[in-house]
């Protein structure tokens, strides 16, 4: 406001010519304009994501934004959009109203009135002597703004050199292997999967028949983790803590895209080609940061989607074919990386056309969510969601069913599945999609079979609060990778495990319940 003020108070001095009167009015019109959008913008990141626009996540979502993806996300979200619009449009109103009222008659002005402008225009003196408060000028913030978000989208298109820096690094830790035989490990890593809503964690819809299936064929080896919980709630920087053993949580660069102070990071693909295993990085997304921070570390990179944004509608099930390449490959040691589209939005694309079995009853979930007071439309996209999920348990227990069959002789074979973030859905407000101010943002499945275990895993242990940026030493240790830095204490199979809790939003109260 204190920025605004100088232009505003243009109105109240006296104007004779009726050209001038006009050319203040358009130039008022169009200074509140710059300052009523930027202050819906601030007021819709602030409320939805407890994010400032120049925040790293902001930045990051921007600059990992195609304009495609923009549209979709304006049509899924376009009631919070028309309500900020609204804002703009009377803020605009009013101004103009006021600008054409304008003074235009010249006139004395009292001593104190003149001394009264004075005062109000102090704090707008002092605002633009300030290079801080200068810099959260409009103009001034959204043109670096846009800078920031293309140096970020040139970072990531350049990341070969940093590449070849973290492969060095994974050799430099001397990596060795437990098992010396041939192992095969595949890591299933989806999108946007709520453990609320799958039946194998409790949820009222049978949303997980196969997964449940498998479980009671294979006990105590299918290891359910019932306390799994994500650090962040979006995708590149959930990726980055689960490939980067939580030692990328430090605060990201606009300039590199880079995490600040982790040059001397392991990855755990790295880690893993290291150690003599052959990995392949199979994706369902066209996501061009992650591509360039993780897939490209892999030996193969196989992605079967190359429509960007939320309107891809290519199936995960397109994964399973390469998924039987990949383990019928010669190589001694697989790593294979699957990242799914899971449940990321538009939930109705995350399933074949036509099944969906619960958008035409009521049932016990749509009476809890009509209880709740929550919007119809809220109410479909619930629907829609748990659709996905159970298209979803078809391709997650084919993955598991594929890596279980075929194994040779004395082969150790393990699979390792996990979510990069939760989702809110109707759970604890009225909204549908990522969600970084409600634990629903958080909330995450994760779940290890292995067809060989070193030591028994007990049910605390599957009980026990799991973290994604913790991932990587539970993802080492299916590996059967050790190395001097590694911290059995972070992994949760391992009997020294010793649980620290996470920030997370303020929704989060528990981590066991």
């Amino acid at each position: 406001m204190a920025l605004a003020l100088p232009v505003l108070a243009w109105l109240a001095w006296p104007v004779r010519s009726l050209v001038v009167h006009r050319l203040r009015a358009a130039v008022v019109c169009g200074w509140a304009l710059l300052f009523a959008g930027d202050a819906v913008v601030r007021a819709y990141l602030l409320d939805a994501y407890r994010a400032a626009p120049d925040s790293a996540v902001v930045l990051a979502a921007a600059a990992n934004t195609t304009a495609r993806e923009a549209a979709e996300y304006a049509s899924m979200h376009w009631r919070a959009l028309a309500v900020g619009a609204g804002l703009v449009a009377a803020i605009l109103w009013r101004v103009g109203r006021s600008a054409r009222q304008g003074v235009r008659v010249s006139a004395p002005w009292p001593r104190w009135g003149t001394a009264l402008v004075c005062v109000l225009l102090l704090p707008s003196v002092l605002g633009y002597a300030s290079k801080p408060w200068r810099k959260l000028h409009p103009v001034a913030f959204w043109a670096q703004w846009s800078e920031s978000v293309h140096a970020l989208r040139q970072g990531w298109r350049d990341q070969a050199a940093q590449r070849d820096a973290v492969l060095d690094r994974a050799r430099a830790a001397a990596p060795v292997l437990r098992h010396t035989g041939p192992s095969t490990v595949v890591l299933v890593v989806t999108d946007s999967i709520n453990r609320d809503n799958m039946g194998l964690y409790g949820y009222a819809r049978d949303t997980t028949p196969r997964l449940q299936s498998m479980q009671a064929l294979l006990g105590g080896d299918m290891v359910v983790l019932r306390n799994a919980w994500s650090v962040d709630a979006s995708t590149v920087a959930s990726l980055r803590n689960i490939f980067g053993f939580g030692q990328h949580a430090a605060a990201v660069s606009a300039a590199t895209g880079s995490p600040v102070g982790a040059d001397e990071g392991l990855h755990a693909i790295a880690l893993a080609r290291a150690a003599g295993y052959k990995v392949w990085w199979m994706s369902n997304h066209d996501d061009v940061a992650i591509e360039q921070e993780h897939a490209r570390l892999a030996n193969v990179v196989d992605m079967v989607n190359r429509t960007p944004g939320r309107a891809g509608a290519s199936l995960d099930g397109a994964l399973l074919d390469r998924l039987k390449e990949a383990l019928d490959d010669s190589a001694e040691r697989k790593l294979i990386v699957l990242h799914l589209m899971g449940a990321h939005p538009h939930y109705r694309l995350r399933f074949p056309s036509g099944e969906n079995p619960f958008d035409d009853g009521v049932d016990a979930v749509e009476t809890q969510l009509v209880s709740q007071g929550r919007p119809a439309w809220v109410r479909r996209f619930r629907h829609e969601y748990d659709a996905a999920l159970l298209y979803h348990d078809f391709v997650v227990s084919e993955t598991l069913q594929l890596t279980r069959q075929g194994a040779r002789l004395g082969e150790y074979r393990a699979w390792m599945y996990l979510s990069d973030h939760g989702q809110e859905v109707g759970h604890g407000s009225d909204r549908a999609g990522h969600s970084p101010t409600t634990a629903s943002g958080y909330r995450i499945p994760a779940i290890v079979w292995r067809n060989q275990t070193e030591q028994p895993v007990s049910a605390a242990m599957a009980h026990a609060p799991f973290r994604t940026d913790w991932a990587g030493w539970t993802l080492a240790d299916v590996l059967r990778i050790d190395w001097p830095g590694a911290q059995p204490e972070r992994n949760v199979l391992h009997a020294r495990y010793r649980w620290q809790p996470p920030v997370l939003a303020p929704g989060v109260v528990s981590f066991t319940d």
